[in-house]
């Protein structure tokens, strides 16, 4: 029985894949190296540090890799407060969730800073009893731990709650923490065999019914 569903953030509550395309793309570009979108499509779902490393190599003449992170970071929370909107039917899927009795967490790549920045955007905070980023752990998705310890924050099995994400990525992770997992995927996803792992699969969270969340 589901006790709890934990969201993803990036993609799920607001659709700020976007920023994250625009910061890349300009913070990479500025050091030699930009981002195209089959680029970002590949990345989804990781940690920003992650995704640093990986292009850190062939930046040209760059600053640290935690600087690099720093400057993508700023430039997402600018756009998530100047453009930040919630994804089409949040605001039913977060009612009918807690008209269910059911407990909400967060799980997300992103780091806490911009956890804060987009709850506070977007007027959500009070709905949430537990955020966990997995900025605090050693492996960022698909690894399961902040999944498991989002639901370890809500005095919870992890088989007891429904993990909600928009990426491949996001979705092996709460796979692997052996949750039921709901994707709404990103529009660059749309058809991709790969979802089929998922539990349950919606166009918009304002498809979500009461029966998906038994």
């Amino acid at each position: 029985m589901i006790k709890a569903v934990i969201f993803d953030m990036d993609g799920v509550l607001l659709d700020s894949e976007p920023f994250w395309q625009r910061a890349q793309s300009q913070v990479f570009g500025e050091l030699g190296r930009p981002m195209s979108q089959a680029d970002c499509e590949a990345t989804m779902g990781l940690r920003i540090d992650q995704v640093v490393a990986l292009r850190y190599p062939d930046l040209i003449n760059p600053p640290s890799q935690q600087t690099v992170v720093e400057r993508i970071v700023a430039e997402v929370n600018r756009l998530i407060r100047l453009e930040g909107t919630p994804k089409e039917g949040l605001d039913h899927a977060l009612t009918l969730i807690r008209d269910q009795g059911l407990h909400i967490g967060l799980a997300t790549s992103s780091p806490m800073t911009m956890v804060h920045n987009v709850l506070e955007t977007l007027g959500i905070a009070h709905h949430f009893e537990a955020l966990h980023s997995a900025e605090v752990e050693r492996f960022g998705k698909p690894h399961p731990d902040v999944y498991i310890h989002a639901a370890e924050k809500l005095g919870l099995d992890p088989e007891a709650c429904m993990a909600v994400e928009d990426s491949f990525n996001g979705l092996l992770a709460a796979k692997a923490a052996r949750m039921k997992a709901l994707i709404v995927p990103d529009p660059a996803l749309v058809g991709d065999p790969r979802l089929a792992i998922a539990d349950l699969k919606l166009p918009s969270l304002a498809r979500l019914e009461a029966t998906h969340l038994r």
